[in-house]
């Protein structure tokens, strides 16, 4: 319960305008990924940019002490590492797709089983493995994809508005049900999309 804790306390100074957008971009990201495939990818990676900016803040904090004592760096390195990587996301769609599975893989590695070296390595093979098979099945793998991050978008972001919800039982099961949710209702919306 760990890695929820530190989920929770992440986002927990973010703004209530900041959780709603956040809340918004994953339901439309859940729900019309694949119909707004190249917006759902810069979103994706524009998400996984900001989380690995915010895991990095640490320590650049402790490296540059003038990022540390300023607020607006500390607003904007983050927003900063989000559009550079939505930029190269939304330039290469199959490259994208890999990268997605892919970093989707190792954040849930390392938020969930740490960063030992060993556990990155597994962490990699899968997501490598997972990267590859979300290629050769593209449609499929960019619905679910896409259903399954702004499912976890989503689920931080109610997790964080509604803090009397209980993020220790509900945050794999809203996932779950949010991700199978986004899932179902792309494959029947886009059926004759290509």
């Amino acid at each position: 319960m760990e890695y929820l804790e530190q989920i929770k306390a992440k986002f927990e100074g973010m703004p209530l305008y900041e959780l709603l957008i956040m809340s918004g971009l994953g339901l439309a990201l859940m729900l019309f990924g694949y119909r707004i495939k190249k917006i759902a990818f810069f979103i994706i990676w524009f998400l996984i940019g900001y989380n690995l900016m915010m895991f990095l803040m640490p320590m650049l904090n402790n490296m540059v002490p003038e990022i540390a004592g300023s607020e607006l760096y500390q607003i904007l390195l983050p927003i900063a590492g989000g559009l550079l990587l939505a930029l190269l996301g939304f330039s290469i769609e199959k490259v994208c797709v890999a990268g997605i599975c892919f970093f989707l893989v190792m954040i849930i590695t390392v938020q969930y089983f740490g960063t030992e070296i060993p556990t990155l390595a597994i962490g990699a093979i899968i997501g490598v493995v997972a990267g590859a098979a979300a290629n050769m099945m593209m449609k499929p793998a960019i619905i679910i994809a896409t259903a399954l991050a702004g499912a976890y978008a989503l689920t931080v972001a109610l997790l964080n508005i509604f803090p009397v919800l209980d993020s220790g039982i509900l945050y794999f099961p809203l996932i779950g049900a949010f991700t199978l949710l986004g899932s179902i209702f792309q494959f029947v919306t886009t059926k004759h999309v290509s």
